[in-house]
């Protein structure tokens, strides 16, 4: 079988993709598949390097280097594969103005095109069988549109209401929501449409946490150990999930790619699924810290908060046979390793 994989250039969100593409390749390399990997910098051994390394590397992955915003690029490595992971497109716009001469009125645009594109390019091509696109739990907030609180649960009927302020944002956690949403509406219409052509279907994903192959502690988990760190722009992010989300879906990173690979390999899986084997508060996560950890102090403010019921309410993932090997507790102490081998704490 032969799958292609699709990741972007964005500054802030590649380390998080350079960890899910190396463990998930790790998991895949030893299967009979041919992995197409698609993304900006092929060429450079400094960022590639450790992908060559892995078994079977050298006959079963092939790299190309394709700009999501140019969708000829993207038309080789996609054709003769049956199975597209399209893990990211958020692109800034200056980005996108400045590499690809490609002018949209702001980020938004951009990401729900970039979307659109790719989904193109696989029916073009005749041979994809299904687009497994990688969402955003930010696009499923419970909050409900009349501002009046949050739901009971949260679930994949939730959808991130846009027209509501919400504490701790700024224009880049806005502007990433709404991208995120708006793109994932936007496919899951397509796959609507083009039932008959590709099977299309979004994994929504929590904060991701966990170790990984990387050498470095990912942006994702700096946010999971921000209280530790006492980083109070990480915090902030913490804590914005936290009010968007009514608490924190977390889930390990190893999880995060047997769900993908999950996807991929069921039949009869199609639409909106959320990816998440736990759902904490932020004081949760502060008082597990304090008594696990004693080593390191940990500010009063991050032991004060909320006290929600709202509950996690997903489960289609589960119902379709897939099982999560991670929990709260080996989530965030893969976090603690991993920021220990990285000199972060």
């Amino acid at each position: 079988m032969r799958e292609t994989q699709v990741f972007n250039r964005n500054a802030k969100k590649k380390k998080q993709q350079r960890s899910l593409k190396a463990n998930h390749l790790t998991k895949e390399m030893t299967k009979e598949v041919v992995i197409c990997l698609c993304f900006c910098f092929a060429g450079d051994e400094s960022k590639v390097g450790l992908l060559k390394g892995f078994p079977y590397a050298e006959e079963r992955l092939h790299l190309f280097e394709a700009d999501i915003y140019k969708t000829q690029e993207f038309e080789q490595p996609i054709q003769g594969c049956q199975i597209v992971f399209h893990v990211a497109t958020r692109c800034s716009t200056l980005l996108a103005i400045r590499y690809c001469g490609i002018y949209y009125n702001d980020t938004i645009e951009a990401t729900i095109n970039a979307v659109k594109k790719i989904a193109d390019v696989c029916i073009k091509s005749g041979t994809v069988k299904r687009l497994i696109y990688t969402a955003s739990v930010v696009a499923a907030s419970p909050l409900k549109e009349d501002e009046s609180g949050y739901k009971i649960t949260m679930d994949e009927s939730c959808w991130t209401p846009l027209h509501i302020n919400v504490p701790y944002s700024n224009n880049y956690v806005e502007e990433y929501t709404e991208a995120k949403t708006k793109a994932e509406q936007e496919i899951l219409k397509f796959g609507e449409e083009k039932a008959s052509e590709l099977e299309v279907i979004t994994l929504g994903c929590g904060l991701v946490g966990g170790g990984g192959h990387l050498p470095y502690t990912t942006g994702s988990v700096m946010v999971l150990i921000s209280q530790v760190i006492n980083n109070p722009t990480q915090y902030h992010l913490l804590r914005y999930l936290e009010e968007l989300l009514g608490k924190i879906p977390i889930v390990h990173i190893e999880d995060v790619c047997r769900a993908h690979i999950f996807c991929a390999e069921t039949p009869l899986v199609n639409g909106r699924f959320l990816c998440s084997s736990s759902y904490i508060s932020s004081v949760e996560m502060a008082k597990y810290y304090q008594e696990n950890y004693p080593q390191f102090h940990l500010n009063q403010e991050f032991l004060e908060g909320p006290a929600r019921e709202i509950k996690w309410g997903s489960t289609k993932l589960e119902d379709k046979g897939f099982s999560y090997k991670h929990d709260m507790k080996t989530i965030l102490d893969d976090c603690i390793k991993c920021a220990k081998r990285s000199g972060n704490v």
